[in-house]
């Protein structure tokens, strides 16, 4: 049998204006760039958290974090709400993985017909000590991020590897007997940030510059931020050299990112299929990359919060930007939509997600929110139209107009002449993810994960103490 065919995917940590059709300068991604000009490129897409498990668990079910209850990097997705994988099992829709998914285990029912190379937390246990929230641990040795940047091969650049190759395959193989749906879960540009030696070349000759709002030039970060900042130190003692040698590292792993990604599209071509098959790319959320004098995840700014987003074949334009806010839940939201598959959960939990093939209205607030290791409290922010709010909860918020100011420099919460938009969007912030509550539930869960471990000092010891490990390949 044949018929259309849907591609989702997801990378891990790609900030989304390091590629050349988003306007970066230095940044190669020629097949990133092939595939924008073959379709839709969602310029203001965000993430329903910027940390990895709670992330995908949002992709997995379509729903927010502050619904699903999957707060942070040690309670992950188990299958146990219903979720777009699900249906199209019901429907008899092929349903497959390759490579990183980070739910709980390969055994749980997660809507999958089969895994291949599957990455999950660890032993299902995951970052226990990301649970703990008062006091909050410390995690020395933050300048690691920086001084073990350079050329070379890690676990995950050979997993990502193994994973091209094993789409490949795929779609050699399978890729005639459709319909089907396929999740393919790349690791890059994720740390280390290590990457192979002819991506690194592409930038050796880099003239790196301190990114703007940087401490060294007097950028003073919000109070919830330097409370973050606080738990990871050290980032502020790296070298310039080593901070040049870790930029340079992460444009490479975009562009080994690009390179796989070429490589999966080119596989399409091969197969002869490309024009029955719609390709979705997206990430799981962003990275900081040097920017106010942090890396890796975790903040509500662009970028972190913001995520790249290109759909291409079928029902989307060619060559299309659309500036609407989306996030990951519409790509949730559009795949059963895809196979003409009705989403219906009695479950009572939310499903906010539009197909991205409709016409997203302008108006449409999307929201983010982070409850996972370093944060004192919830942050949750709301983007409407150009305007996004940041909720820091028991802090000061801050409001940025991003048609005037993308970078986020400018914070206009404390001006009266928008004393009125800020009050508003806060009110409709609050209506939807209800800030109290919220941060009840999500702290008695983390407790009761810490309980089950023996309490505070066996938690902090106990799970994956740095990255999730790669399965072998």
């Amino acid at each position: 049998m044949t018929g259309e065919n849907l591609l989702v995917i997801m990378s891990d940590q790609h900030h989304a204006g390091f590629a050349g059709h988003a306007g970066h300068p230095v940044v190669k991604t020629p097949n990133f760039d092939r595939l924008a000009e073959r379709g839709t490129r969602f310029a203001s897409a965000y993430t329903p958290s910027p940390i990895c498990v709670p992330a995908r668990a949002s992709f997995a079910t379509g729903a927010q974090v502050f619904d699903h209850r999957y707060w942070d990097n040690a309670i992950a997705y188990d299958g146990a709400i219903r979720g777009w994988g699900h249906l199209l099992q019901e429907a008899g829709i092929r349903c497959e993985s390759i490579g990183k998914l980070h739910y709980r285990n390969e055994s749980d029912p997660t809507g999958f017909d089969r895994q291949t190379l599957p990455m999950h937390i660890k032993d299902g246990i995951g970052q226990v000590w990301g649970a703990l929230r008062d006091p909050l641990p410390v995690r020395e040795n933050g300048e690691l991020f920086c001084s073990t940047a350079g050329p070379g091969e890690s676990d995950y650049t050979r997993y990502d590897a193994a994973i091209t190759g094993a789409t490949c395959d795929w779609i050699e193989r399978h890729g005639s007997d459709g319909p089907w749906m396929l999740y393919v879960g790349l690791v890059a540009p994720h740390p280390p940030y290590v990457s192979p030696q002819r991506f690194f070349d592409l930038y050796a000759d880099y003239d790196y510059e301190l990114p703007d709002l940087h401490p060294e030039t007097g950028y003073v970060p919000h109070p919830w931020v330097k409370h973050f900042m606080d738990t990871v130190p050290g980032t502020d003692r790296n070298t310039r050299e080593e901070r040049r040698r870790t930029t340079i590292a992460y444009m490479g792993l975009v562009s080994y990112l690009d390179h796989n990604v070429g490589a999966i599209m080119n596989a399409l071509d091969a197969a002869g299929i490309a024009d029955r098959t719609t390709l979705i790319y997206t990430s799981d959320h962003g990275d900081q990359v040097g920017r106010r004098g942090q890396w890796n995840k975790s903040m509500p700014y662009e970028e972190s919060a913001r995520i790249p987003m290109i759909a291409s074949g079928g029902d989307f334009g060619r060559g299309e930007t659309r500036e609407a806010p989306v996030s990951l839940l519409d790509i949730s939201a559009t795949i059963p939509a895809f196979f003409g598959i009705t989403a219906s959960h009695d479950d009572g939990v939310d499903r906010p997600g539009l197909d991205l093939r409709g016409t997203m209205p302008k108006e449409r607030p999307v929201i983010s929110e982070y409850h996972a290791y370093g944060a004192i409290s919830p942050w949750f922010l709301i983007r409407r139209e150009h305007w996004k709010l940041i909720h820091y909860h028991g802090f000061d918020p801050e409001l940025f107009d991003l048609a005037s100011d993308p970078g986020e420099t400018s914070n206009l919460a404390d001006d009266p002449h928008h004393s009125d938009l800020v009050h508003e969007l806060k009110r409709e912030l609050e209506g939807v993810v209800g800030f109290e509550r919220t941060d009840r539930l999500a702290r008695k869960d983390q407790q009761a994960l810490i309980d089950r471990f023996g309490g505070p000092d066996a938690a902090l010891h106990a799970g994956t103490q740095g990255v999730t490990p790669a399965p072998k390949t």
